[in-house]
C-alpha cells in the first residue's frame, strides 16, 4: 500500500506540473500563436497568400489545444523524469543508481535533440521537396488536424532514433551484448535502418534518408561510447545489495 501511495503522490506531481505549464501556455503567448510557431516551416514551403484549412467544426480550437499540451509535455519532462526516477531509486542496486541518472538526463535531452532536428532540418527539407513536386494547376493547402498527427509521428520517430546510444550503452552495461557482436551486426543495422525510416516516414526519398542516415551514426557513437563502459559482473550482481527505501 505505501508503493501505491508513493506511486499516486509521484503521479499527482508530474501531471500536475504539465498542467501547470499547459494553462501558462494556453494564456501567454497563446495555444495559437503556439500553433502558428509548430506550422511555420509548413507555411514557408507554401504558395504565397496560402494558408492552411481546418475541415472539422471544432478543429480550429481542438488542434491548438493538442499542440500546446504537447509543448507543456516537453517542457515538463525534467520534472516527469525526476519523480519517475525518485519512485524507483529505492528499489535500484547502488551501482544500477549511478548509471540510471545519467542515463535519464541524456535520454531526456537526446529526445529533444532528436525533436529538433526534425523541426529545423527535416521538416524544411521535407516540405520543400515535396512542394517542388506539386503541379502548377493546384493550390496545397494542408489540413492542420492532418498536419498535426504528421508532426507527431515525426518527432516520436526522430525522438526515439536519437535514443540509439543510450540503448546501445545500456546493452552493453548489463551484459546482453558485446561490443564485437554490435560491431558484427552493422550490416544488418544499416539495412534495419532503411526499413524503418520507410515504415515511418512519408514516401519520399528525403526523409527517409534523413532518419536512416542519423540513426546509422548514432549507432555508431553509441558503440564509441559504451567502449567506455565496463559490462556488469556476476560478481558485482552478488556483492550489491538495493538501497533501503527509509
Amino acid at each position: 500500500m505505501s508503493h501505491l501511495v508513493e506511486l499516486r503522490s509521484r503521479l499527482l506531481r508530474a501531471v500536475g506540473t504539465i498542467v501547470v505549464i499547459f494553462f501558462i501556455l494556453f494564456l501567454y503567448p497563446g495555444a495559437s500563436d503556439i500553433y502558428d510557431l509548430l506550422a511555420a516551416p509548413m507555411l514557408a514551403s507554401l504558395p504565397e497568400g496560402t494558408r492552411m484549412i481546418a475541415t472539422g467544426v471544432i478543429t480550429p480550437f481542438m488542434v491548438p489545444v493538442k499542440v500546446t499540451m504537447m509543448a507543456a509535455f516537453v517542457i515538463a519532462l525534467p520534472v516527469v523524469l525526476y519523480q519517475v526516477w525518485a519512485f524507483v531509486a529505492p528499489g535500484l542496486y547502488k551501482h544500477e543508481q549511478n548509471l540510471a541518472l545519467p542515463l535519464i538526463v541524456s535520454s531526456s535531452l537526446l529526445f529533444l535533440v532528436g525533436m529538433a532536428f526534425c523541426y529545423f532540418v527535416v521538416f524544411k527539407t521535407v516540405f520543400s521537396f515535396i512542394a517542388s513536386f506539386a503541379p502548377q494547376s493546384i493550390t496545397p493547402a494542408p489540413d492542420i488536424e492532418a498536419y498535426l498527427t504528421f508532426v507527431m509521428t515525426m518527432f516520436l520517430a526522430f525522438g526515439l532514433t536519437f535514443e540509439v546510444p543510450v540503448a546501445v550503452v545500456l546493452l552493453v552495461r548489463m551484459g546482453i551484448v558485446t561490443i564485437k557482436q554490435l560491431s558484427e551486426a552493422r550490416g544488418y543495422v544499416i539495412v534495419g535502418a532503411f526499413v524503418i525510416a520507410a515504415v515511418v516516414t512519408p514516401p519520399d526519398v528525403v526523409s527517409q534518408f534523413l532518419l536512416a542516415v542519423p540513426l546509422c551514426v548514432l549507432y555508431e557513437i553509441g558503440l564509441l561510447v559504451a567502449r567506455g563502459i565496463k559490462p556488469r559482473s556476476k560478481e558485482e550482481e552478488k556483492t550489491t545489495t538495493p538501497e533501503s527505501t527509509s
